[in-house]
C-alpha cells in the first residue's frame, strides 16, 4: 500500500503546485497615453500595477500604453467584449454609450482642482459612477485634468473678447459655448491646432494643460488664460475596470487593487495641479501673457453655457439636466 499513497501524495503536492500556479490572475490595462514617458495617466496605471505586484496575492496587470492594444475611443466596448479589462478613460468618449457622460466635459461645472475633489464626493458624481456601474464597469480611481484658453493675438476672459474669433475647441460642448459668444468653430485634431494657429486659420484654442506644453502652442499665442482658481476647462479621466474582471478576483486582490487604485489617486491630484504650473512656467518663459479669470468673468461664461451647452444636454438627454444642476450646487 505504501507505494500508492506515495504516489497519491506525489500526484496532491504537483496537484497542489498547478493550482498555484493557475492561481494568478492576469489582467489586461489599455490606455491612449504615452508609455514611460511621464504621462501622469500613464503613470496612474502603472502605479497600480507595480503596487498589486508587490501586493504579492497572485495578481499580475499588464498595461498596454499608446493605444497598442484598443484605440481610444473603442476601450469601454473592449472592456465589456472582455478584450481589455481596466483602462485610463476621458469618460466623454464613451458618450456614445451612455449620453450622459457628456456632463464630465461640460464648461464651467468643475472651478479648481479643490472643487473636482468636492465634486467627486457629490450626487452628481454618485449619478456618474451610478450609470458606470449600470454599464458593467467600476471606477477604480477618480481623476480630473484641468485645460485653458489661448489667443493668437489677445486674452480671452469674456465671452466679447470671442465674438468674431475663429476658435478651435476640443469637444462638443465647449464648441456651442463658444458658439454662443459669438465664435466661429474650426475642426481640427489637436495634432493640427499649431498650424492652425500658424496659418490663421484659428485665432484661440481650448484644450488640456498637458497638450498646451506637448503641442508647443506658445510658440503661436499672445496670452494665456490659464486654470488658477475660476477654471471652465476640466475633463473627468477615471481609471475604470470591468465588473466581469473585478468578479474574477478573491477578497485580498481586490483589497490590493484598491489600495493601490487610492494611492494612484492621490499621486494624479497632486500631478494634475503640477500640469497647470507646468503650463505657466513654459508660457511665462515663452513671453507670452499669462491670465486667469475672475469668479465674475467665469460666471458670464457660464452664463452663455446655460443657453447653449446646457440647454443642448438638457434637451438631448433624460437626465440631462438634473445632472447639471447637481454639479452647479457643489459650491
Amino acid at each position: 500500500m505504501k507505494p500508492v499513497f506515495k504516489n497519491i501524495a506525489a500526484i496532491a503536492v504537483w496537484t497542489g503546485v498547478a493550482l498555484s500556479a493557475q492561481a494568478d490572475i492576469v489582467l489586461k490595462a489599455s490606455h491612449q497615453f504615452p508609455g514611460g514617458k511621464g504621462d501622469a495617466r500613464d503613470e496612474m496605471v502603472q502605479m497600480i500595477a507595480r503596487e498589486v505586484a508587490a501586493a504579492n496575492v497572485g495578481l499580475t496587470i499588464k498595461v498596454f500604453p499608446g493605444s497598442s492594444l484598443v484605440k481610444p475611443k473603442e476601450q469601454w466596448k473592449a472592456m465589456l467584449s472582455g478584450q481589455i479589462d481596466m483602462t485610463s478613460l476621458p469618460l466623454d468618449y464613451a458618450s456614445g454609450f451612455h449620453p450622459e457622460f457628456g456632463a464630465t466635459l461640460m464648461p464651467g461645472l468643475v472651478k479648481n482642482h479643490t472643487h473636482a475633489r468636492q465634486i467627486n464626493a457629490s450626487p452628481f458624481m454618485d449619478d456618474i459612477r451610478a450609470i458606470i456601474n449600470r454599464g458593467g464597469v467600476d471606477v477604480l480611481a477618480d481623476a480630473w485634468l484641468a485645460g485653458a484658453f489661448a489667443g493668437k493675438d489677445k486674452c480671452i476672459l469674456e465671452p466679447k473678447d470671442a465674438d468674431g474669433l475663429k476658435i478651435r475647441s476640443a469637444g462638443a460642448t465647449f464648441a456651442q459655448m463658444w458658439a454662443g459668444a459669438g465664435a466661429s468653430i474650426v475642426s481640427v485634431p489637436s495634432s493640427e491646432v499649431y498650424s492652425a494657429l500658424q496659418q490663421g486659420v484659428a485665432q484661440g484654442t481650448d484644450t488640456s494643460a498637458g497638450s498646451f506644453v506637448s503641442f508647443r502652442l506658445y510658440e503661436q499665442v499672445k496670452c494665456l488664460t490659464a486654470p488658477g482658481d475660476q477654471a471652465l476647462w476640466f475633463m473627468y479621466e477615471p481609471v475604470l475596470i470591468s465588473k466581469k474582471a473585478m468578479a474574477k478576483l478573491n477578497a485580498a486582490q481586490k483589497a490590493a487593487l484598491m489600495a493601490a487604485s487610492k494611492k494612484a489617486e492621490d499621486y494624479f491630484a497632486a500631478e494634475s495641479k503640477k500640469l497647470d504650473d507646468k503650463m505657466v512656467e513654459a508660457y511665462n518663459k515663452a513671453g507670452v501673457k499669462v491670465v486667469t479669470m475672475t469668479a465674475a468673468q467665469a460666471d458670464m461664461w457660464r452664463a452663455v453655457a446655460a443657453k447653449t451647452s446646457y440647454a443642448e444636454f438638457a434637451k438631448t438627454v433624460p437626465t440631462g439636466k438634473a445632472l447639471i444642476d447637481k454639479a452647479l450646487a457643489v459650491k
